[in-house]
């Protein structure tokens, strides 16, 4: 049937239409006006936190950082940094004096979003997934199903489901029938191509702390990851298991500086699979972290100085151990009695293992 004309139809038509048409535009316009904060609640809530993370050392009355250095920091576009700034000055943490934007008060804990509004369904997962694997929860070889790890990121199995079709595009875990996966074992080489390209990410992310200015935030970050990395060395006999997360942490602070989002991607998956792996090697994991966390200081301090070049030199030092480290991991002589040598059928699923845990 031919599409109707405005010729064809009559004067009354022609105005109820027309009145339409101009009542969608200005509904439209209306609604590209507002903070685009309802597809992305999540990035939005999470980047608010980030900048009272920013300006928590900062004094009242003190110029919050730009727009500029917040994308930086947080790794998003200004569309979020806007809408998570008019949220701040909202609430009354910050304030615009002339054309520029204050500190107006010291952050609140009240003032910040909680951990579950801060990342969308298919980061939720992630995050649970990674606690399983760095906690020791899942254990190597393990074989779970996508319903218990929904239950346990409260999700539906499609966002599950997903999340793991995503990761197994790097071989890190295998399906198996009737909704089931299995984590994976690697050989020297995928080992190495996997240590090439974390160097590559993270000596080039390091780069980039050269062209941060004096007062960008990340220098701060730098000061409290000092203090984390200091409190654990002075526990690390009691506290050496918590290694895993800071580690990730001070990693990602590290591929943070390039704001990059491929890099952000491919540092998720490599740090699944770099603690993944040393579950396997026990053998002198206390020693093992200590030596670690006194290696991050040493890049910490010089990233703290300034010193761009030996705080490169350093991390170059400490990648070739981390290296060296994860071969040894997956060699089998370093788990001549691990769950890798049982057949599938003989290990725990992850729900057992849960239920023992909370037992």
């Amino acid at each position: 049937m031919p599409l109707e004309n405005d010729r064809s139809r009559t004067p009354g038509q022609k105005a109820r239409w027309r009145g339409g048409k101009r009542s969608i535009v200005v509904a439209w316009k209306a609604r590209a006006a507002e903070p685009q904060v309802a597809k992305s609640d999540h990035l939005y809530r999470r980047t608010a936190n980030r900048i009272l993370d920013a300006i928590e050392a900062l004094e009242p009355g003190d110029p919050a950082p730009s727009e500029a250095v917040l994308t930086t920091l947080c790794g998003v576009s200004r569309s979020p940094v806007r809408a998570a700034l008019q949220h701040l000055i909202q609430n009354g943490v910050l304030a615009v004096h002339g054309n520029e934007r204050i500190v107006a008060r010291k952050p609140l804990e009240s003032d910040r979003f909680d951990e579950t509004q801060v990342h969308s369904p298919a980061d939720h997962v992630e995050s649970v997934f990674m606690e399983l694997v760095l906690r020791q929860d899942l254990l190597p070889g393990q074989r779970f199903t996508e319903a218990e790890l929904a239950r346990r990121a409260d999700t539906s199995t499609a966002v599950v489901r997903e999340y793991l079709i995503r990761l197994s595009r790097f071989g890190v875990i295998r399906k198996r029938p009737r909704g089931s996966w299995t984590l994976m074992a690697f050989d020297a080489a995928f080992a190495n191509e996997l240590a090439d390209m974390r160097y590559i990410l993270e000596m080039t992310a390091i780069d980039a702390f050269a062209s941060l200015g004096a007062d960008h935030p990340v220098w701060a970050e730098v000061e409290r990851m000092i203090g984390r990395h200091k409190e654990l060395a002075s526990q690390i006999d009691e506290r050496f298991h918590d290694f895993s997360a800071l580690d990730q942490d001070f990693h990602a602070m590290i591929i943070g500086a390039k704001r990059n989002r491929f890099f952000s991607d491919m540092f998720d998956v490599m740090t699944l699979i770099f603690h993944y792996h040393y579950q396997w090697g026990k053998v002198g994991e206390k020693e093992r972290n200590k030596v670690a966390v006194n290696e991050h200081l040493g890049i910490l301090d010089a990233l703290a100085a300034r010193d761009i070049a030996t705080a490169k030199d350093r991390l170059a030092a400490h990648l070739a151990v981390a290296r060296r480290t994860l071969l040894h991991a997956i060699s089998p002589s370093s788990r001549p009695n691990g769950p890798g040598n049982l057949p599938i059928a003989a290990l725990p699923r992850m729900a057992e293992v849960g239920t023992a845990a909370e037992n």
